[in-house]
């Protein structure tokens, strides 16, 4: 099977909203005073911006997670859920913190992640 034969059922929907990653510190610690859902996968943090522009998303993964290896896995993992479930669902205006969690974020199965962002992304704008 080349890369050109990939069934149409395995390949993810498109991104319906475009999301800016975080990079500054303060945005961070805004966000990690704003309402929280807590998921056995990870953390979300999430808070309302005043502007209604693009949705931002920040990962988070200290080292208690494990080593550079493990944390770099772990945000890489962090960043693909993020690309499928806020995609669709994030709203405009809105910044969203994916704080990773030891042991679970890595061992997790992908497929859990994703249910878990669902839940906790509809739990945050409840």
């Amino acid at each position: 099977m080349t890369g050109q034969d990939v069934p149409v059922a395995d390949v993810p929907p498109a991104a319906s909203v475009c999301l800016e990653v975080m990079r500054k510190r303060a945005d961070f610690l805004r966000a990690a005073r704003a309402k929280r859902s807590g998921q056995p996968g990870f953390l979300l943090q999430a808070r309302a911006r005043e502007d209604q522009e693009a949705p931002r998303v920040g990962y988070t993964c200290s080292k208690k997670i494990g080593n550079a290896v493990i944390r770099n896995r772990a945000k890489r993992r962090l960043r693909e859920v993020a690309r499928l479930v806020l995609g669709a669902h994030a709203k405009q205006g809105w910044d969203y913190v994916l704080v990773g969690r030891p042991n679970e974020t890595v061992s997790r199965s992908f497929e859990q992640l994703v249910a878990d962002l669902t839940r906790a992304v509809a739990k945050v704008h409840a």
